[in-house]
């Protein structure tokens, strides 16, 4: 058997291996957890089999094994700083994994990781290690079968135990290590602690719960998770003891060369750089791939700083213009063939990678601006340290480098305060901490080992939404199990069966009632603690309620009707913006609503009046042919294979319930989505269809607001009624109402041009009776006075027009403009610099006289308060303050 040597072969390799033997190949899940608001990024190839291992959810397999795409950027795993110096961090990776769920345990997992290594890989048995835990002899004693004892330490909780979070499924972990160096000079010693001692491996034992209090409970059906990074596999098989010298990389950095036009020589002076740009674009292709744009929070805010990251060592290594678009084509072409969605979105890739290193050169500029700004500041201030918090705002906000503001800083004689620099960058990662951990919800982690039976929903029947015979199983309140409730109790209910919808994929719950012979519960919310348990929340109005009682359920039938209208619509919409935008219009959050619809979508560009009326139109044409809503359960894979939409940050199972709209004209599907919603039966029963509003959320995603039904009646009605009214006050017919409007526009812009030219009149005819005011202060020319002025702006004009007469002098302004004081500052340029005057000192401190404060520049400054009638003591003050002020 000969030896793989590209990567792609290790990977198809080792996915062929597992399911050779008996498991289910796995496609990698999006870098985007799926219903995991505890997780940043997907960080690990046992993420998308969480809820598997926390027992919510079945899979119909036992056994699996995964190519699992990964980020690591924040919290516990951030490397961030460590790429391109170390010749092993990365941000994005890609990691190898086997499963077993309740299957095989740990004979089997260390079974499998020994023959792949030795036997498929053919890596040398002799450069083997083996770390278990402290005490877990059955893996020592598995591994002396392979390895000799020697060669297999223990170490403790810190290296070789592992745990979801502060409770759930966790155990013991054994990690296979190679060897590097020279044969003579292994020593036990190294391992964990010598850089030639490399972690290869990691095989986790999952066979304890781990309870609040830290007491560990052995799992029914022990379980096994395992990973093994690519990029490490890769580099011992290709024999190099660097990442990126593998081809993983090398097509990237080889790249970057031609684009520079660098020799061999070149490339190795600049190699940290070479190497984090060709990490962070890799990151960079897989998360746009994955539906991560750019931004200024959360996933999206770490998005972009890669980028930054990137794009400043370009700029340090030599590159003078855009290079990350070029880049990103290549890591297109070198992974598209295994992660096919790169290709299919390699247009939308390129054109996000393009605007937002455009974006940058401009930050870039407005960054070097600030800390211009900054210095100067800092040297009228007497002092040359720039603050740690303000380094750091620069390297956050504009995406300079500590290194970058350091070298500028020692240009011009200043220091930095690096511990202050060093404690906002812990502050930033601590808060970023937050999210990498694995808290379980509280309702769920109520549900997960009460023994209960999956809930029949029977909701997607448009007969049986009412008076549903059912049965109370299960009954919590104050967060304790109860055998009963009385009445003015919070509770929460599980029903054998119910029609009442539980929240998710974006629609709300229903409402409604549950009845028993003896009590009365308003439901106001449902809730999946499991995947198929259904807890009712609501409070008991009436009576008493006892578990085992039987019950009708009904729900508010009027209000499902209205959040099914906008569902429907929904999927309507999704596929006008997609035909109408192009296929990147994809979702990225929606509400469903009773009275409305929300939904976000990935769009570079505010969508044009134009294309909205064009998307209206689209699904209107839907509506009015009336065509039938169908769906059906099927397997995922079929569903995809026949064009479903799976929307972005959604968890599907093996099965799912697919929703087809046929197309009016072609008799094909128009819509076809995987969607475990409530919808109508047709879509002519949406009735009217009407968008609100369009508007920006985040960098490339564009929100929508939509009524339809009885809401969109209700605003069309109430359009039609202000425009009759409009209409009547204008005493003009309706269908001429826009000639009317743009005629009355037109006559009120004279107006407002005749007002200015007035308002320019009297200002210059006040100029000549103003400079009479002007007052000697200690040599400098002052005049500080009260004038009449509608606006600022007629304020500024005027002190325009009194410094042409008054050269050299301090003027200041005050007037009351929409029921405000307020003052303008003008100080002439010799008496800056002669006097050290400076307006927006001195404006500041006339500001508190009227309750306010302001600033500005040396020359020009302005001030507004709240006291009105302390506006003349502020300007008789002038003098005095002027005294105060001057150097």
């Amino acid at each position: 058997m000969s030896v793989p040597k590209s990567s792609h072969e290790i990977r198809q390799l080792f996915l062929d291996y597992f399911k050779e033997r008996g498991h289910e190949v796995v496609p990698s899940s999006s870098l985007v957890p799926a219903n995991d608001p505890t997780l940043l990024f997907t960080n690990a190839g046992m993420n998308q089999f969480k809820d598997v291992f926390l027992g919510l959810e079945k899979r119909p397999y036992t056994r699996a094994t995964s190519a699992q795409k990964c980020m690591r950027v924040s919290g516990k795993h951030n490397d961030l700083e460590n790429v391109g110096p170390s010749p092993r961090h990365h941000t994005f990776f890609e990691m190898l994994g086997n499963f077993s769920f309740g299957d095989y345990f740990k004979e089997e997992a260390i079974e499998y990781a020994w023959d792949f290594l030795t036997n498929v890989l053919q890596l040398d048995k002799n450069r083997l290690w083996v770390t278990i835990y402290l005490d877990d002899d059955e893996a020592f004693e598995y591994w002396t079968r392979h390895v000799p004892p020697e060669r297999i330490l223990r170490f403790g909780k810190e290296e070789n135990f592992w745990q979801m979070g502060d409770t759930g499924p966790c155990g013991p972990c054994s990690e296979i290590h190679y060897y590097w160096g020279p044969i003579e000079e292994m020593t036990p010693e190294g391992v964990n602690r010598d850089d030639r001692y490399l972690e290869l491996w990691n095989l986790v034992f999952m066979q304890y719960d781990r309870a609040l209090d830290g007491t560990l409970t052995p799992l029914p059906k022990p379980s096994i998770d395992t990973g093994m990074g690519l990029e490490r596999i890769t580099s011992v098989v290709q024999g190099k003891t660097n990442n990126y010298e593998t081809d993983l990389f090398m097509p990237i950095i080889t790249r970057i060369q031609t684009l520079l036009g660098h020799s061999d020589a070149e490339r190795d002076a600049h190699i940290v750089g070479y190497r984090a740009i060709a990490d962070h674009i890799r990151a960079t292709t897989f998360l746009i791939g994955d539906g991560v744009l750019p931004g200024n929070s959360g996933r999206n805010y770490v998005l972009r700083l890669i980028m930054r990251r990137a794009m400043r060592y370009g700029k340090q290594i030599g590159f003078e213009k855009p290079f990350m678009a070029d880049l990103a084509e290549t890591v297109i072409q070198e992974y598209g063939g295994h992660y096919t969605e790169l290709a299919e979105k390699r247009d939308f890739i390129l054109e996000v990678v393009a605007q937002e290193e455009d974006r940058f050169r401009q930050t870039l500029d407005n960054g070097l601006a600030r800390l211009e700004a900054l210095l100067a500041d800092l040297e009228a201030q007497g002092t040359r340290v720039i603050p740690g918090e303000e380094a750091f705002r620069l390297y956050d906000t504009y995406g300079f480098p500590y290194d970058l503001t350091r070298q500028i800083a020692e240009e011009r004689g200043f220091t930095i305060d690096r511990e202050g620099f060093d404690r906002a960058m812990a502050e930033q990662r601590a808060r970023a901490r937050a999210h990498e951990t694995f808290n379980v919800d509280e309702l769920v982690e109520r549900y997960r080992t009460v023994d209960l039976p999956a809930t029949q929903f029977v909701g997607y029947d448009y007969q049986r939404l009412t008076n549903v015979e059912t049965t109370i199983l299960y009954l919590v309140k104050d967060g304790e199990a109860v055998q009963s409730a009385a009445e003015g109790d919070e509770v929460e209910l599980v029903l054998s069966e119910t029609p009442f919808y539980a929240e998710g994929g974006g629609q709300v719950a229903d409402t409604g009632v549950i009845e028993t012979d003896y009590g009365r519960v308003l439901v106001h919310d449902v809730r999946r603690a499991r995947p198929n348990l259904w807890v009712h929340l609501g409070t008991v109005v009436a009576g008493a309620i006892n578990v085992g009682d039987p019950a009708y359920a009904s729900i508010d039938v009027d209000r499902r009707w209205d959040i099914m209208r906008n569902h429907t619509a929904t999927h309507l919409l999704h596929r006008a913006l997609r035909n109408v935008l192009g296929e990147h219009a994809e979702q990225r959050g929606s509400l469903v609503a009773p009275d409305y619809l929300r939904f976000d979508f990935v769009h570079l560009q505010p969508v044009t009046r134009e294309e909205l009326q064009r998307i209206e139109q689209e699904v209107l044409a839907n509506i009015i042919a009336d065509e039938v809503v169908d769906w059906h359960y099927l397997p995922l894979e079929e569903a995809l294979n026949q064009g479903a939409i799976a929307l972005f940050g959604e968890k599907y199972g093996e099965t799912v319930r697919m929703v087809s709209i046929e197309d009016p004209h072609t008799r094909a599907w128009y819509s076809r989505e995987l969607c475990g919603g409530t919808h109508v039966e047709r879509t002519g029963q949406i009735g009217p269809f009407v968008i609100t509003s369009e508007s920006s959320i985040s960098a490339g995603v564009r929100r929508i607001v939509a009524l339809t039904g009885r809401k969109a009646a209700a605003f069309i009605r109430e359009r039609l009624n202000a425009w009759d009214d409009l209409a009547a006050a204008l005493n003009t017919p309706s269908e001429q109402l826009p000639q009317r409007v743009e005629k009355l526009q037109a006559q009120l812009r004279e107006q407002e041009k005749t007002i200015a030219d007035l308002r320019r009149k009297l200002a210059a005819a006040q100029v000549n009776e103003l400079t009479a005011r002007v007052v000697d202060v200690d040599g400098i020319p002052v005049l500080a006075t009260e004038v009449d002025a509608p606006t600022i702006e007629y304020m500024r004009d005027l002190a325009d027009r009194l410094r042409e007469k008054l050269p050299s002098a301090v003027i200041v302004l005050g007037a009351i403009v929409n029921e405000k004081p307020m003052i303008l500052t003008t100080i002439s340029k010799d008496l800056v610099e002669r006097e050290n005057l400076h307006a927006g000192n001195l404006v500041k401190a006339l500001g508190a006289y009227i309750g306010g404060g302001g600033g500005g520049r040396p020359t020009m400054a302005q001030a507004g308060g709240r006291f009105t009638e302390k506006l003349s003591e502020a300007l008789a003050n002038v003098p005095e303050e002027i005294r105060k002020h001057r150097g």
